[in-house]
């Protein structure tokens, strides 16, 4: 059974490797920000890249997953 789904655990795990990342990466900004005194505007722009990187990851499954399912890819 291992062998025949061993393509979607890997998927999954990757996609829980970067979770971690993102969320790893998310802590680290809020620590520098912190200790860096940024003012507020900064903050907000620095965590809107960094959801918009995250939202771009997520869009990007998304849409594989609807390609892949309808035939297209």
């Amino acid at each position: 059974m291992l062998a025949e789904h061993y393509e979607t655990i890997e998927a999954i795990g990757l996609n829980l490797f970067f979770l971690v990342i993102f969320l790893l990466i998310g802590l680290a900004i809020q620590d520098v920000l912190k200790k860096g005194n940024v003012p507020k505007y900064g903050r907000y722009i620095v965590w809107l890249v960094l959801f918009l990187g995250c939202a771009g990851f997520i869009s990007k499954e998304v849409i594989r997953l609807i390609w892949e399912n309808s035939g297209i890819g």
